[in-house]
């Protein structure tokens, strides 16, 4: 297994871990992904935001990270932080503890560039996967709104979202 830089010709594969991504959140509860542009993406993965997780030559995972989060974070958003974004695995590889494994990867990354936290969100009302968060070392910190705004992606409009942090 290795975490590596995605790049422009990874961007097929993200965008189909998004689908398969959403059409299990579908399965297992109310809110779900609704969908992201793809020059979001492209923009994340010339910044070097867009990350992959490699198992046997296959691209298995991807997750994207960010350095601020002001919409949903609000004040908290000034901690040296490392936020944890659109986790998306495939199918063929669940239960291989990949939230685990990129947290570990945040641990070193965040150890080597100064920064106190990791965070990260997720659809408020999931207990089984806010409970997975926990059992990977987060904590959990309540709910927020962010409400409506065009700097979030279409999920964030009018939801709220449960935060989670830790404290390095």
């Amino acid at each position: 297994m290795k975490i590596l830089n995605s790049n422009i010709g990874d961007i097929n594969r993200i965008f189909e871990l998004y689908d398969l991504a959403t059409s299990y959140q579908k399965l297992v509860g109310k809110k779900h992904w609704l969908g992201f542009e793809r020059s979001l993406v492209e923009r994340e993965i010339s910044e070097q935001r867009q990350w992959k997780i490699v198992v046997n030559d296959q691209i298995a995972c991807v997750f994207m990270t960010a350095f601020n989060d002001p919409y949903i974070w609000g004040e908290k958003d000034t901690d040296a932080c490392i936020y944890l974004h659109r986790i998306a695995t495939d199918p063929a590889f669940r239960g291989q503890h990949f939230v685990k494994q990129i947290v570990s990867w945040a641990k070193e990354y965040a150890a080597t560039h100064g920064l106190d936290y990791i965070r990260l969100d997720t659809g408020s009302g999931n207990d089984r996967l806010n409970n997975y968060y926990i059992s990977c070392g987060f904590t959990y910190l309540g709910i927020t709104e962010p409400g409506t705004t065009p700097d979030l992606p279409a999920h964030y409009q009018n939801g709220s979202f449960s935060l989670f942090e830790m404290k390095l």
